[in-house]
């Protein structure tokens, strides 16, 4: 069995830059799954798969940062 190794940063800092008025509902619900409530509002989050395929869905409204510990 091969293990892939991954490097991926820590953390990644993520701040919605755009509002999500007049994008659809799907856009929306990304946004508030992610934590995001308020135009730049900046949260901290793992770097997971699941939050990465979250950001790539609405990268366009979003500035994201890798931090590593």
């Amino acid at each position: 069995m091969q293990f892939k190794e991954v490097y991926m940063a820590a953390k990644l800092k993520i701040t919605l830059i755009k509002s999500p008025i007049k994008h659809p509902q799907h856009v929306k619900d990304t946004i508030l799954g992610l934590g995001l409530r308020r135009m730049h509002q900046t949260i901290i989050r793992s770097d997971t798969p699941e939050i990465r395929g979250m950001v790539k869905k609405v990268i366009q409204m979003l500035s994201v940062e890798e931090i590593s510990e």
